[in-house]
């Protein structure tokens, strides 16, 4: 089985969903969430986001990366993203002054 949509046209309105204030929304079908619901919740990363790699060699004090590497398999993802949101940071700080 295909993971394709059976009509390659949405029989959606759009413009009626555009239009509509939250008070229009019939939330009648949808089970009540109580805040006991949300204590149990987990948080799940999304979808990763594909973006061109580079392998490259870095020097990294040696209790950095245990620290990272008890982190779990994925630690490698883990540094590029704080490097990314460190990157990112910066960017807004230059652009601000």
């Amino acid at each position: 089985m295909k993971n394709e949509p059976i009509s390659k046209t949405s029989l959606t309105d759009w413009a009626r969903v555009d239009a509509m204030e939250d008070h229009d929304i019939d939330f009648s079908d949808c089970p009540e969430i109580t805040p006991e619901m949300f204590e149990r919740a987990v948080v799940r990363r999304g979808l990763r986001t594909i973006r061109p790699t580079s392998r490259v060699t870095l020097q990294i004090d040696q209790d950095v990366l245990d620290w990272f590497q008890a982190q779990g398999q994925h630690y490698q993802a883990l540094i590029n993203t704080l490097l990314r949101a460190y990157m990112e940071a910066q960017r807004q700080t230059r652009q601000s002054t």
